[in-house]
C-alpha cells in the first residue's frame, strides 16, 4: 500500500516537472521590422535636457509675483523681481530680473538659481554660463559680475568674471567658461551672479535668458544630458517618438506645440504652458529632437498638432487650413529642399542642410477622446499625402472605430494595464487580420496591479516604481508583439522619464536625480537609476532579431511565454522567455539545424515579484549572464517571475537557409 502511494507520488511529481516541448521551425515567417523597439518622450526640462538653471528666462510667468521667481533667490540684501521689461531681450521673452543693490552693502550682493532641485558640480568639468544684461538708465558704472557655482553653505567650486558697464542701456550678452576645482558632495548647489556691494551701490540692472550647461551627449550645443543621454542610447533604440503624447495637444489650441515656436536662437522661443503643470521652456525644440535621433542613430517618429486640445475643443471643419500648412511646414522643416521651402531653408541655416530621416507622421494623440477626428483626419491627411507621398501617417482614434478615410495604413494603439493583464494578453495581436494594416504600440505600461487604481494615487496596487512583477509581465506581451511583428511595426514603452523629487506619472523606465529614475529611468540631479523595465526593454531591443522563426505557440492565458527570432549577423538564434508563474517552468527547445553550439548564454532578469530598483538600492535587480548547456535538443529552466534571453549559435549555412523569406514580407518602412 505504502509503495503504490509512493509510486503514486513520484509519477505526480515526474508529471509536474515534465518540460514544455518547443518546436522551432527551420523557416523564417517574416521579417522583425528593423524600427520594433524604440522610445517615447514628452517634454525634456531638468531631465534629458542639459540646461541647468530652472525658469531660466521667466517664460509664462507673471511678473510681480513671487511664484515668478521661482528658483531664484536675493544674495546678501539685494532687491529682485521679475518685471515686463518696456524694452524686452526679444518679443519672445518680454520679462526680465530687476536687480538692485542697495546703498551701504559690503561684499558679494546678488542672486542665485538653485537648479532642478539642485545643480550637479563635477570637478573637472566645463560649464557654459551666459546671460544678457542691460541698464535700464545709463551710469558710469563699471565692473566686473562674479559668476560662482557654489554650495548653499557658500563654498564655491569654480567661480568666472564678466565686466558689465553702465553704459549698456541695450541688450548685451556675456558668456563665460567655469571649470571646478572641487566636486560637490551633494547637489546642494547654487549658481549664483554677484557684483562687488560697495562698487555697485545704488546701481539697477535688469537681467534675462540665463543658461547653464555642463558637458553634454556627443558635445552638442543646447544638448543634452550626458549620463540620461548615455543610459537611454544603452538601450539601443531605433526610433523616438516627438514631441510626446499629450505634451502635443495643449489644453487650448493656442498653447498646443508649435514646430515653429522651438527652434532658432533660445532668445527668440517663448516657452509654453506644458499639459503636465509646468512650464516648457522649448529648449529642447524639433531640431534638438532631430539632431538626437541622429545621434543615437534612431529615427522619428514625428507627431503633428491635428485640431484637438485637450480641455475638448477642435478646430471646425472650415478652419483648418492654417494648422494643416503648419503641419505642411513642419514636415518640410524635417525633409524638404531648401530651395523649395523657407521651413527647409530655416534648417539648413541651422546647420544642417540634408534632410533628416523621416518615414512616419502620427495625426494627434489618442483622438479617441474626440468624436471630431473623422473630418479633421481627412482634411489632413488628404492635404499631406498629396504633398508628401512616401510618407506613413499613423492614426491615433480606436481601431477603426470609427472607419476613417483615407484608411489609415498605420495605428496607433496605447494600453496602461496591471502585470496580469499584460501577461494574459500576449495573445493581443494574434487574431488581428493580415490586411496591410500595421500597428504601433506608441504608449504601454503595467502601472498598477489593481485595474480600479490604474491612474489613482498611490496606494492600493499603484506603483511607485517598476517592479519584477510588472516587467515580466511586459515582458509576456512583448513575446506576442515581437511574434505578431509582421504587423506591429514599432511599440514603445511609456513614460520614459521620471524624476526622483517631482513627477505626475509614478511608472518610468528611468529615474533621474537632477531629479529622475529610468521609468524606464528615473533621475536625480546627479544620477539616473534603471528600473525592472528599462532592462526589460534594453533586453528585447538589443537582441530582436531580423527574423521571426515560428514555433511552438505559447498556452494563450498561461504563465509560461516565448519567441524566437534569428540574427543573421552573429549567425544565432534568440529565444526570449518570460515566466510569470511563482515557481521555474522547464522548456526544452527542438532546433531543427544542421549545426548547434554546445553552450549558449542565458541573460536572465529574476528578482522577488514586489522587488523594485530605487535611488536607495538602485541594482537591486539586474540581469545576469550565464553560460548554458545548448544543442540541437536542450532544456532549459526559466526561474520564477524571470525574464530570459537565450542566444544560440548556429552554423552559417543553416542561418542562410532559415532566412530565405518571401521579398515582400522584408520591406519595412
Amino acid at each position: 500500500m505504502w509503495n503504490f502511494k509512493i509510486v503514486g507520488l513520484l509519477t505526480i511529481l515526474a508529471t509536474k516537472a515534465l518540460a514544455v516541448t518547443v518546436t522551432v521551425s527551420a523557416t523564417a515567417s517574416h521579417a522583425v521590422p528593423t524600427t520594433l523597439f524604440g522610445q517615447m518622450f514628452e517634454s525634456g526640462d531638468g531631465g534629458l535636457y542639459a540646461e541647468l538653471l530652472q525658469n531660466r528666462a521667466f517664460q509664462q510667468v507673471t511678473p510681480g509675483t513671487s511664484a515668478a521667481l521661482s528658483a531664484w533667490a536675493a544674495v546678501n540684501g539685494a532687491t529682485i523681481s521679475v518685471i515686463q521689461e518696456t524694452v524686452p531681450v526679444s518679443s519672445a521673452l518680454p520679462n526680465a530680473l530687476h536687480v538692485t543693490i542697495p546703498s551701504g552693502k559690503t561684499g558679494q550682493v546678488g542672486f542665485s538659481n538653485s537648479g532642478y532641485s539642485g545643480i550637479k558640480v563635477a570637478a573637472g568639468s566645463t560649464y557654459s554660463a551666459s546671460f544678457y544684461y542691460r541698464f535700464p538708465t545709463s551710469s558710469s558704472f563699471s565692473g566686473n559680475a562674479v559668476i560662482n557655482l557654489q554650495s548653499t553653505s557658500g563654498q564655491v567650486f569654480g567661480s568666472a568674471t564678466v565686466q558689465l558697464s553702465g553704459s549698456q542701456t541695450t541688450w548685451k550678452q556675456v558668456s563665460a567658461s567655469i571649470t571646478p576645482s572641487t566636486s560637490a558632495s551633494s547637489t546642494s548647489n547654487l549658481f549664483t551672479v554677484t557684483l562687488d556691494g560697495a562698487s555697485a551701490s545704488g546701481q539697477t540692472i535688469n537681467f534675462a535668458m540665463f543658461s547653464l550647461f555642463p558637458p553634454t551627449f556627443k558635445g552638442r550645443a543646447n544638448g543634452m544630458r550626458v549620463d540620461i543621454a548615455e543610459a537611454l542610447a544603452e538601450m539601443g533604440p531605433s526610433f523616438f517618438r516627438l514631441p510626446g503624447g499629450n505634451n502635443l495637444e495643449g489644453q487650448t489650441t493656442a498653447t498646443r506645440w508649435q514646430w515653429n515656436a522651438t527652434v532658432g536662437a533660445l532668445v527668440n522661443r517663448p516657452g509654453r504652458q506644458g499639459d503636465w503643470g509646468y512650464t516648457n521652456t522649448d529648449g529642447l525644440g524639433l531640431f534638438e529632437y532631430l539632431t538626437w535621433c541622429e545621434d543615437v542613430g534612431m529615427q522619428p517618429i514625428m507627431a503633428i498638432w491635428s485640431g484637438y486640445s485637450l480641455g475638448g475643443t477642435s478646430i471646425a471643419t472650415g478652419q483648418l487650413g492654417p494648422y494643416i500648412q503648419q503641419a505642411m511646414d513642419q514636415i518640410n522643416f524635417v525633409i524638404g529642399d531648401p530651395s523649395q521651402s523657407s521651413a527647409a531653408a530655416l534648417r539648413s541655416s541651422l546647420g544642417h542642410p540634408a534632410p533628416f530621416t523621416l518615414n512616419y507622421v502620427e495625426v494627434g494623440n489618442e483622438d479617441f477622446f474626440s468624436s471630431t477626428y473623422t473630418y479633421r483626419w481627412n482634411q489632413i491627411v488628404t492635404a499631406l499625402q498629396a504633398e508628401f507621398p512616401n510618407i506613413h501617417f499613423i492614426a491615433t482614434g480606436y481601431v477603426n472605430n470609427p472607419a476613417l478615410t483615407p484608411n489609415p495604413g498605420q495605428w496607433d494603439v496605447h494600453v496602461y494595464q496591471t502585470p496580469t493583464w499584460f501577461s494574459q494578453n500576449a495573445f493581443y495581436y494574434d487574431s488581428y487580420k493580415r490586411d496591410g494594416t500595421k500597428y504601433f504600440e506608441g504608449e504601454y505600461a503595467a502601472i498598477s496591479t489593481n485595474s480600479n487604481n490604474l491612474y489613482g494615487a498611490p496606494g492600493t496596487g499603484r506603483l511607485t516604481y517598476p517592479t519584477v512583477q510588472s516587467a515580466v509581465g511586459e515582458a509576456a506581451f512583448m513575446t506576442g508583439l515581437e511574434r505578431n511583428s509582421d504587423i506591429v511595426f514599432a511599440a514603445s514603452y511609456a513614460p520614459l522619464l521620471g524624476s526622483v523629487s517631482s513627477n505626475q506619472w509614478v511608472i518610468f523606465l528611468a529615474f533621474f536625480i537632477c531629479n529622475f529614475i529610468l521609468t524606464k529611468l528615473i533621475s536625480s540631479a546627479n544620477a539616473v537609476y534603471r528600473s525592472t523595465s528599462f532592462y526589460v526593454q534594453k533586453l528585447f531591443s538589443l537582441n530582436r532579431g531580423d527574423a521571426y522563426l515560428p514555433s511552438t505557440l505559447p498556452t494563450n492565458g498561461g504563465t509560461l511565454f516565448w519567441s524566437v527570432v534569428q540574427q543573421t549577423s552573429t549567425n544565432s538564434i534568440i529565444i526570449k522567455i518570460s515566466n510569470t508563474a511563482t515557481s521555474s517552468q522547464s522548456l526544452t527547445f527542438v532546433l531543427p539545424f544542421n549545426t548547434v553550439a554546445s553552450s549558449g548564454t542565458a541573460q536572465v532578469l529574476t528578482g522577488d515579484p514586489t522587488s523594485s530598483n530605487t535611488p536607495s538600492n538602485p541594482n537591486l535587480i539586474v540581469p545576469v549572464t550565464s553560460t548554458i548547456s545548448t544543442g540541437k535538443t536542450f532544456t532549459y529552466s526559466a526561474p520564477a517571475n524571470s525574464v530570459n534571453v537565450l542566444t544560440v549559435s548556429l552554423d552559417r549555412m543553416d542561418v542562410r537557409q532559415s532566412s530565405r523569406i518571401n521579398a515582400l514580407e522584408q520591406v519595412w518602412y
